[in-house]
């Protein structure tokens, strides 16, 4: 389950995070996390080709260093940006969202990274659709409730079941990371035997477990692509430290264009940085699929989420648009 203290206990956390609260200091070491998956091929890009501090030095503050740490999943990502163990986190939609209602826009995103597809695969033959699950199935997200995966869920049994009915598969979402849950989908006695997954786990289940197959994807479910990566930060950081941000976006930038023109060799960065041992041509072809080379840098989808979650109450504030919870940086940008 997601850490209710950090949400219930951590009001004088996220006041100092609101406007007005503490100031944090210019910093020249910065912390980013990361996260397994070809869905953050770019922050591997850029961790890889230290591209941040490069144009952080372009942009006229040299010495710039970076150091990157892993986590599994999404809730565990705003604990360390609340708690001040990471200063940038790249994440969903909806913890984006939720970080800036709960913090009255003390954290807001950057730019986007990626808007690949998310996928919901199941090796339970019964389940075809979302009407299919009942009480005794499980279904992993990377964390319950509030990841984008959970979120899309509660968006998909809304348009199944009725608008009411938004919350009746969340009592059998599990929380597991996908390298986890992949693993308990290849177990034929684990009990979780579906997984909203993200790339390139999908593509590992549905080539190499029996009877795997698709359910649902996040472009159906919400009617297009939607932001899944995107960098942010509190508005403290982003206050103390201008250039830093300027060059995630820069960084940002660049990383979408050296995958797309080198794809080859991106793919080989991530393999080495993520430790992945799938084959590169695998990965090369899962990259040729729909939708699986969305790198852009502007948020897409990510009101039609908002409104979601205002409706459920989980989001108090209903922003007016997207530029609500993104910094000034991206506002040039198209956006939705």
């Amino acid at each position: 389950m997601v850490n209710r203290r950090t949400w219930l206990a951590g009001a004088a956390a996220w006041a100092a995070l609101a406007p007005g609260g503490a100031h944090a200091q210019a910093k020249s070491e910065i912390t980013i996390s990361r996260q397994p998956g070809i869905l953050y091929m770019p922050i591997h890009v850029i961790e890889k080709r230290r591209l941040i501090e490069k144009h952080a030095e372009a942009l006229g503050q040299p010495g710039v260093t970076t150091k990157w740490l892993s986590f599994s999943n999404g809730g565990a990502q705003q604990d360390a940006l609340l708690s001040g163990g990471v200063d940038i986190i790249n994440t969903g939609t909806g913890q984006l969202l939720l970080l800036w209602d709960r913090t009255r826009g003390g954290v807001r995103g950057i730019v986007a990274t990626t808007a690949q597809p998310l996928v919901l695969v199941s090796r339970d033959p019964r389940v075809t659709s979302l009407k299919d699950f009942g009480p005794g199935d499980r279904i992993a997200v990377p964390t319950v409730r509030v990841s984008t995966q959970a979120i899309l869920l509660q968006m998909g049994a809304a348009a199944t079941f009725g608008p009411d009915q938004w919350g009746r598969l969340d009592p059998i979402t599990v929380q597991l990371g996908h390298p986890d849950a992949f693993v308990a989908m290849k177990n034929p006695n684990h009990e979780v035997r579906n997984h909203f997954a993200a790339p390139p786990f999908h593509h590992y289940e549905l080539k190499t477990i029996p009877g795997a197959h698709v359910v649902a994807n996040s472009a159906d479910i919400i009617g297009g692509p939607l932001s899944q990566g995107q960098f942010f930060t509190t508005t403290r950081f982003a206050t103390a430290n201008p250039v830093i941000i300027q060059a995630v976006r820069a960084a940002a930038q660049e990383a979408k264009a050296f995958i797309e023109t080198n794809t080859r060799e991106a793919v080989e960065i991530y393999r080495e940085v993520t430790s992945d041992k799938t084959p590169a041509e695998d990965l090369l072809d899962l990259l040729a699929q729909p939708g699986m080379m969305e790198w852009n840098l502007y948020p897409q989808g990510t009101m039609k989420f908002a409104a979601h979650l205002h409706k459920t109450g989980a989001l108090k504030t209903l922003p007016g648009s997207w530029k609500d919870y993104y910094l000034p940086v991206a506002h040039d940008l198209p956006g939705n």
